[in-house]
């Protein structure tokens, strides 16, 4: 393992961990973690060369800039992939495979191909909306952990009851609140995009878009939406599973990751 590091185009130094040898996959991770949230998987993928970028709001301790934006986070993202040999499979997780379209956009020829597990992108309305709204205000009053609970119902709309177990643990309330400021910023700085994903209608990389059947419903819905504009996509279910599945199947979720790579080199 290794780490490397280069200048982001406003000079700041921007890092990944990379590991492996062989086809380049450039990993971004989810929101509300860092690039340990992909280990389990890339445990999957020893014949491939991973490089996990290590994204500027979840970097821990690091001040955040605000409004935080995805042309920042795509413009990291292309500074790492001008770093990797091609061919480049680009792959992006939740809040991350946003900021993976994104820099696909601002860079096409840096990338073979791109897979996409549920990016919540604003295809056509705003994904923290009133919500996001409400998660700041608490965010700002000095509650980081009811920001996430909000996060979690209203935003990612998970089960209610799911998320009020959760919080009742102290020690996840705890871990929930220690992220809140970059989460809330990362909602923020995909909301700025604005609804409506025509500008992907010429991004004609291959790319597989992966959803979850047990996912929320307007995430397979945005998924869909991205399926009907992007020009060279397909639409993998993985069955029995949500928007975790990198915690709840790492191997399946790997092998995914693998037969992309296979559809972008054949």
């Amino acid at each position: 393992m290794s780490e490397l590091v280069v200048p982001s185009a406003d000079g700041r130094l921007v890092s990944a961990v990379v590991e492996g040898d062989g086809t380049n996959l450039l990993i971004v991770h989810p929101g509300g973690g860092d690039v340990s949230a992909w280990d389990e998987v890339v445990r999957f993928l020893p014949d491939f060369r991973t490089a996990r970028i290590r994204r500027r709001i979840y970097v821990r301790d690091a001040e955040i800039a605000l409004p935080h934006s995805m042309r920042v986070e795509a413009s990291d993202i292309v500074a790492v992939a001008r770093q990797l040999d091609a061919p480049v499979l680009l792959v992006g997780h939740s809040s991350g495979a946003v900021a993976a379209m994104e820099a696909a956009l601002m860079d096409r020829s840096a990338f073979a191909g791109m897979f996409l597990y549920e990016p919540p992108m604003p295809t056509k309305e705003l994904v923290a909306g009133a919500a996001g709204v409400r998660a700041r205000e608490l965010l700002d009053a000095g509650e980081p952990a009811e920001a996430m609970r909000v996060h979690l119902r209203d935003i990612v709309q998970m089960p209610a009851d799911w998320v009020d177990m959760v919080f009742a643990h102290e020690e996840a309330r705890a871990a929930f609140a220690a992220v809140a400021a970059a989460q809330i910023a990362d909602n923020e700085a995909i909301d700025a995009l604005g609804t409506g994903i025509g500008r992907f209608a010429a991004l004609d990389l291959p790319t597989t878009l992966l959803e979850g059947d047990q996912s929320p419903s307007h995430l397979r819905e945005r998924l869909a939406d991205l399926a009907d504009v992007l020009p060279d996509a397909r639409v993998v279910t993985l069955a029995g599973h949500g928007h975790v599945a990198h915690i709840t199947a790492p191997e399946p979720l790997a092998e995914a990751v693998r037969e992309a790579a296979r559809q972008v080199s054949s």
